[in-house]
């Protein structure tokens, strides 16, 4: 909700649901042009409430999901390419069959999307809840529930099903996260020896490079006025940190950037020593001490720092 242009696919059980589980959500979206597109499980008796309802939250496009069980493949299909279709960064569940909320978190995940299943306010005492603030878009909320007078009666801020109690329309909308696998992971298919091995030469191949460029580069200085300033080591140091806390990030693991960590080392080191002839890249001194050490602790601190454990 920063504006950074999500694109947003919700999946709703009936018409109406939206409105009521996601509608600030989807009218707030809209408002930071952040377009979205709702798919019902269920048939839609008239599709000219529906076009309502979503007009007064900014949004227009829907679909309805073909007939069948929720584990068909014309079901599966349908949303995968609503997903694509939309370009989606991210999938909103609603009041669904268990089935459906399966094969849509299988495929948002597949995808390596996030997915966000909508919750009560009240259920923030069961787990950690992603709370939306939707006021600002409480009038458009309210005016899509009276699209729907077969289903419930809204009076004031207050909303009362056919068959239930009354309830208040809040200015909060509720959500629990079932976080995506992690980049270049897909469920199900774990990663091969060979492309483990893979991984492992080009973290070795990255190292050494960037430790032949930097070891080149580190005694380069330029003048400004008086002062020499050291930009070969601040830009090779530079580079150094970027690859390995890159790489960690990433890759969430520590074997890879470990092999790259050692190619970089491992490399600075043999171009320390002197040459045959005598020659030396890196001459004993303040700029040498730092293009050797630095790198060095850079890596332990890499190394060490602990994983972010993944939300149950």
């Amino acid at each position: 909700m920063s504006g950074s242009s999500e694109r947003v696919v919700f999946v709703h059980g009936r018409p109406g649901d939206e409105s009521w589980l996601t509608g600030g959500t989807i009218a707030r979206l809209h408002g930071d042009d952040s377009p979205s597109l709702v798919i019902f499980e269920t048939d839609v008796a008239d599709s000219h409430v529906v076009d309502a309802a979503l007009a007064d939250l900014g949004a227009r496009e829907w679909r309805m999901l073909p007939a069948g069980g929720p584990d068909s493949d014309a079901r599966a299909e349908a949303l995968a390419d609503a997903i694509a279709y939309q370009w989606a960064t991210v999938v909103v569940v609603g009041d669904v069959s268990d089935d459906l909320r399966e094969t849509v978190t299988g495929i948002a995940h597949s995808a390596g999307l996030p997915v966000f299943l909508t919750r009560r306010v009240s259920d923030a005492a069961q787990g950690r809840l992603v709370a939306i603030d939707v006021s600002d878009q409480l009038p458009q909320k309210l005016l899509a529930l009276t699209r729907y007078p077969e289903r419930w009666g809204v009076a004031d801020h207050t909303m009362t099903p056919t068959e239930g109690s009354a309830l208040t329309v809040t200015g909060t909308e509720a959500y629990s996260r079932l976080d995506a696998p992690r980049p270049g992971h897909t469920p199900g298919r774990p990663q091969t020896l060979l492309s483990r091995a893979l991984a492992v030469a080009g973290g070795v191949v990255a190292g050494g490079a960037f430790g032949v460029l930097g070891t080149l580069a580190h005694q380069s200085t330029v003048h400004v006025g008086t002062m020499v300033v050291p930009l070969g080591l601040i830009l090779a140091l530079v580079a150094v940190t970027a690859l390995l806390v890159g790489l960690r990030l990433v890759l969430g693991g520590r074997t890879v950037v470990l092999f790259c960590a050692t190619g970089l080392l491992v490399t600075i080191f043999l171009l320390s020593l002197r040459g045959q002839g005598g020659s030396v890249l890196v001459p004993a001194g303040l700029t040498g001490t730092l293009w050797t050490v630095v790198p060095a602790l850079v890596a332990t601190f890499v190394l060490a720092w602990p994983r972010i454990p993944a939300r149950k």
